[in-house]
């Protein structure tokens, strides 16, 4: 009698073939997901890349100097007004998750230059068998989810704008190993100063996408100008007060940008085909001599 523990058995011919089971991508490690970004990035984008169109970065008195201007004063001020805030902030992070209060992060500039940008902790560091840390969906505390949720851990981004490696209004910096995922049009997200955010020119009655995100980035660095920042700036306040995207933000959904399917369309972790998944396990299998 046979028994079937992995995977399922189909017979070819009068031979019984086992196929392999499907790996579950939850179990995937940093260093996998990197491989499978990879692939699909070596696979993919220079047939992508050759049906784009070229993006124009739109070059203007306000763009080159009084941006820049606005953002120094503007980030200023911000600092001083939510000091007592920050403080407030600090402490409570310290009872709430321990020292250090702040931590930083490594994202990417302008011209893909990478900067660090500080944030006071809201998550544990609590790692799995593999010694991976959990998903920051697992590891967030209450307070941290609060902070999300009402944007206040965004509040120390006005020091990376006083410092000139953010700006107010942009595309918002992303983690350096996405850099070799961008097709040719979206990498030109990077021509300008990343922002603590970059809304959406159009209404949006949903979570957006990854392809929303990027589309609207783009967009932003075609057309700035005065009079775009001033309607950015509006937007970016009901933005941060949109509950749906709040919430979002707070419990991590938007999943990690992976690449592009075969038709060019951005997709997450959860939209890689099983394949790649797949066969990331099989080479660690390989290295591990099983």
């Amino acid at each position: 009698m046979m028994t079937e523990t992995t995977g399922s058995t189909v017979m070819t011919g009068s031979v019984p073939v086992t196929e392999k089971p499907s790996r579950d991508r939850t179990a995937l490690t940093k260093a996998m997901r990197w491989k499978i970004a990879d692939w699909l990035a070596e696979e993919r984008l220079p047939e992508i890349n050759a049906e784009l169109e070229l993006v124009c970065p739109r070059q203007n008195f306000y763009s080159k100097y009084i941006k820049r201007l606005i953002d120094i004063v503007m980030s200023l001020l911000a600092l001083i007004v939510t000091l007592p805030i920050n403080l407030v902030i600090g402490i409570i992070t310290f009872f709430d998750v321990g020292r250090p209060i702040f931590f930083t992060q490594e994202r990417t500039g302008k011209n893909g230059k990478p900067f660090k940008i500080i944030k006071f902790r809201n998550m544990t560091n609590e790692v799995d068998e593999q010694g991976e840390l959990l998903p920051p969906g697992q590891r967030v505390t209450k307070w941290g989810r609060f902070v999300r949720k009402t944007s206040l851990d965004e509040l120390l981004n006005f020091w990376s704008v006083l410092k000139g490696d953010m700006s107010l209004i942009g595309p918002r910096p992303l983690p350096p190993e996405y850099l070799g995922r961008y097709n040719s049009r979206h990498r030109m997200r990077l021509s300008v100063r990343p922002g603590l955010e970059c809304p959406p020119h159009e209404g949006i009655n949903h979570v957006w996408t990854w392809q929303e995100k990027l589309d609207n980035d783009v967009w932003y660095i075609e057309h700035i100008s005065f009079v775009t920042d001033c309607k950015m700036l509006i937007r970016l306040i009901q933005f941060a007060l949109n509950r749906k995207n709040a919430s979002a933000r707070a419990n991590v959904k938007i999943g990690t940008f992976m690449g592009y399917d075969t038709g060019g369309r951005v997709i997450n972790l959860d939209e890689v085909e099983q394949k790649y998944v797949d066969r990331a396990f099989e080479e660690m299998d390989v290295k591990k001599g099983i």
